[in-house]
Order: structure tokens, then C-alpha cells, then sequence
């Protein structure tokens, strides 16, 4: 006789079981983090391997992996979960304070040293159970398609052209400066002409293939020029290092160049006009914009954001109407 439908055992404990069972790979950490004993959860990953017909995790070595159905059901099990939280949490009762799901950014480098540690320092503060991932921004077509599924919550971005399908807020914008060793030939100088800009040997954390999502690429691609990418890094860690050793420019927003420039070593020119300035901003998908969890987390972006703003020259004109798509 088949199973009625809806009959299979399948309730929201186990799913909650399930979410962070496939989240961690341990029945440990699993019983910690929902403050159950390791025999319960054990018990319920037994039930859970009995109604779903499979394993969902498998040892290797001294450790625990997800199966094939297991990886599969992890964004599945997830954004299941996610809905039901939002149909029963409105954003005036969200506690940011009990909110354990794991958040997952995607963050513009250059944020660095001046926004997300005090991001990192706010949710800390608030939201002490939520583990939150900065992870570098990829190739754009994996962007919106991990925004699409729900593997990533949200982007902070600087490119000229995001997305326009993509909900949008703006956060703030900056100067573009460059940033030079102070025994640089330009150095002194306060802004160098576009010609004398693309002239340079230029360092740059963003891969010759992405300028789709290089804030300054970006900005030059819609001018029909190119600068001369004469050294490439991985990590903005390295850009003091390389500057000081070498005649390279690199050029980014004014408050990550003055962190660097209070070292002494280094010079801060003005870009040229026509890159005009960077501008921050968050994306994330429809699917999430009524989520409490993402809906606080971009509240928090823009507390943070305004008390960068108080210290960074704000441009003359009015936001365009643009910059609203989303209404934040």
C-alpha cells in the first residue's frame, strides 16, 4: 500500500536537524549549536536516513561528508526553512540576538579596512550566534546565479553596471584617488589628466578577465579607454608591499587610501575627473527581500555606511533616480 502523501515523517525538527547537520558535517557541533544531546541527534539523522533513502552523510577519514542527495538537499532544505521563518517572523519582532543561520557575503575588497570590521564588530554585538562569511566577489555570472538559489545572501558592490534585475540599495560614495610611493615621479601633484593616467603602470586586485566587475575597468571601458595593467594581485594585503618597492600607481576609494597613506610612505593623487567617483552599493535577490535576517543585515549596512559618510566628502548633486531601484 503507498504511503499517503505528506505521511513520510518529514516535520519541521527534522528539517531544522537536517539544515544544520549538512551545514556543519558533525553530530557534535549539530547538538551544540541546537542545544540537544549527541544521542538525539544521532537518533534523528537515523530517521532522517530511513525517510529520505539515503545516507546524507558519509565518514572520510576522521570526518563526516555529504553525500551526492546530501549536497543537493543542503540550499533545497535551507531556503525551505527560510520561508517558513519569514511567514512566521515579521520584521518588527525579528531578534537579531537569537538568529543562528549562517549569512553569506559578498564583499568589494577595497572594504576592507575601513567597513567590515566595524560591520563585523555590529554583528558581533547584536547578532553573536549569526556565523558570517566576507568572501571576495567571483566572476559575475556566479554572483547572480548563487543570489538566485540562495547560496549567497547578499553583495556589497562598486562596479559602474550591476545587474538590473537584481534588488538595489545605495550605501555611499568616495573620491577615486591613486595611491603612489612618495618617492614617485607624480607624487606631489594634486589630480593627473586621463591621457597622463593611462600612461601609467598601473596594480590592480581584479583579474584582466572580470572588468565587468572592476569599479575602475568598469568606468574606463564606458570612456573606450584601457590602462596598462602592469602588475596584478590577489589579495589587497600585498598593494602597500608592492607599491613601496616599486613605480606602480593604484587607484581606489579615498578612505582605503588614507588608511594607507598614514603610514608616511605613501602619496594620494586625484584620479582623473572623468572616472568621476566609486560608488557602494548592496544586491540581493527577490527571493530574500522580505527575509527579517537579510532585511536587518541591510539596515546594519546602512548605519554602517552613514558613519563612514560623516567623513567622506559627499558630490554636489542629488542621487540619481537610479540609485533608488530597490527602495532599500
Amino acid at each position: 500500500m503507498a504511503t499517503p502523501a505528506g505521511d513520510h515523517g518529514l516535520d519541521l525538527r527534522l528539517m531544522r536537524i537536517l539544515d544544520v547537520l549538512l551545514d556543519e558535517c558533525s553530530v557534535s557541533k549539530t547538538a551544540t549549536i541546537l542545544g540537544q544531546s549527541q544521542p538525539s541527534v544521532s537518533l534523528a539523522l537515523k530517521r532522517l536516513r530511513e525517510i529520505l533513502g539515503d545516507p546524507l552523510l558519509v565518514r572520510s577519514g576522521v570526518k563526516l561528508i555529504p553525500t551526492e542527495k546530501g549536497i543537493a538537499l543542503r540550499a533545497q532544505v535551507s531556503n525551505i526553512l527560510r520561508e517558513i521563518d519569514a511567514l512566521a517572523v515579521s520584521e518588527d519582532t525579528f531578534d537579531p540576538a537569537s538568529y543562528n543561520r549562517r549569512f553569506r557575503v559578498y564583499a568589494a575588497n577595497c572594504l576592507g579596512t575601513f567597513f567590515m570590521p566595524r560591520i563585523g564588530e555590529l554583528v558581533r554585538r547584536e547578532a553573536p550566534n549569526m556565523p558570517l562569511d566576507f568572501c571576495t566577489i567571483p566572476e559575475e555570472s556566479r554572483i547572480f546565479t548563487e543570489l538566485e538559489q540562495g547560496k549567497l545572501d547578499l553583495v556589497i558592490g562598486n562596479w559602474p553596471m550591476p545587474r538590473d534585475y537584481l534588488r538595489f540599495a545605495p550605501l555611499l560614495e568616495t573620491d577615486i584617488v591613486l595611491v603612489m610611493r612618495n618617492e614617485h615621479p607624480l607624487a606631489g601633484r594634486s589630480r593627473i589628466d586621463l591621457q597622463d593616467y593611462l600612461n601609467l603602470d598601473h596594480l590592480s586586485p581584479t583579474p584582466h578577465t572580470s572588468p565587468a566587475i572592476s569599479p575602475i575597468d568598469g568606468q574606463l571601458a564606458q570612456l573606450d579607454a584601457k590602462r596598462e595593467i602592469a602588475m596584478s594581485v590577489a589579495e589587497f594585503t600585498l598593494v602597500p608591499h608592492m607599491l613601496a618597492r616599486t613605480d606602480l600607481v593604484f587607484t581606489s576609494s579615498r578612505p582605503f587610501a588614507e588608511q594607507m597613506a598614514q603610514s608616511g610612505a605613501f602619496s594620494i593623487v586625484g584620479a582623473p575627473e572623468e572616472l568621476a567617483r566609486m560608488s557602494f552599493y548592496t544586491l540581493w535577490h527577490e527571493r530574500s527581500h522580505l527575509s527579517p535576517g537579510n532585511q536587518w543585515f541591510r539596515k546594519l549596512l546602512r548605519r554602517v555606511a552613514r558613519e563612514i559618510s560623516e567623513f567622506t566628502p559627499r558630490p554636489s548633486s542629488e542621487t540619481s533616480p537610479e540609485a533608488i531601484r530597490g527602495n532599500q
